[in-house]
């Protein structure tokens, strides 16, 4: 994978009850696809809302021909609604963004341009997940704290380097995150698990908002205690990766002969 520029993208974007985020989100994030992008799709994943999320969205169709709507028959979780959209999507460069409206959509460009730019990237040759890093958080100070523990935890215990894994705004391609084991909350685990397939984490600093609307869906208790089996379960994942090079022997005359192939089909 060289370093090219991204002109193609799918972007997934998991609610639950956001009837107050919906319209002005989806404004701001088509303002900053169209503007950048030759292709784009945005993928919203219903988690099973109990209010007016997917009404708000379906009246959006029509304004955003890119819009699609995908609706969880129950409330399945966060991770649950990533894997269905990005299943889903048709673009080889996925994006994903949390449904608050806290992450600006204008920094999903600027994620974009992280792959293409050399100084950022020089040797860019495997798999590459470029995650968005808060440095300046519009929360309440008791969520920084926690975040900030959970973050420091994981990172010491993962080597993921990545310094706000749990940031929703991330950019990868659709073939890496197919190659990761799925599980509930692998959300909060994907660059620990991008490297485990030896993929390249850049950070990139972006903008915070405060949540002007609606009610946050997460505590203290999910981000320092809910995920302790999980991060027992990725640290044993990380250490026992597999994968091989191979070569094909005895291919036909006038063809090169031995020429490596990556199992793995990274591309």
């Amino acid at each position: 994978m060289g370093p090219n520029k991204i002109t193609e993208l799918s972007l997934v974007v998991p609610m639950y009850n956001e009837e107050e985020n919906v319209e002005p989100l989806l404004k701001e994030i088509d303002q900053a696809l169209r503007s950048s992008f030759k292709n784009f799709e945005i993928i919203i994943i219903d988690d099973a809302s109990t209010d007016q999320t997917v009404n708000k969205l379906l009246n959006l169709k029509k304004a955003i021909p890119e819009l699609r709507v995908l609706r969880h028959e129950k409330n399945s979780g966060q991770s649950r609604a990533v894997i269905t959209g990005i299943k889903q999507a048709q673009y080889a460069w996925v994006a994903t963004l949390d449904g608050d409206g806290q992450n600006n959509p204008m920094d999903i460009p600027k994620l974009a341009q992280a792959v293409s730019d050399p100084r950022s990237n020089p040797s860019l040759s495997s798999w590459v997940l470029i995650a968005g890093h808060r440095a300046h958080r519009k929360d309440t100070r008791l969520k920084k704290i926690s975040s900030k523990i959970a973050n420091k935890i994981r990172g010491s215990l993962l080597k993921d380097q990545c310094p706000d894994t749990g940031c929703g705004l991330k950019l990868f391609p659709k073939a890496l995150f197919m190659n990761l084991p799925q599980f509930k909350n692998m959300h909060r685990f994907l660059p620990a698990l991008a490297r485990r397939e030896d993929a390249l984490i850049i950070n990139i600093k972006i903008s915070h908002r405060e949540r002007m609307r609606g009610v946050s869906k997460y505590g203290v208790m999910n981000r320092l205690f809910v995920g302790i089996v999980d991060l027992l379960g990725v640290m044993w994942l990380v250490r026992r990766p597999s994968r091989a090079l191979c070569k094909e022997l005895g291919k036909e005359l006038g063809k090169e002969l031995g020429k490596e192939l990556d199992l793995e089909n990274k591309n």
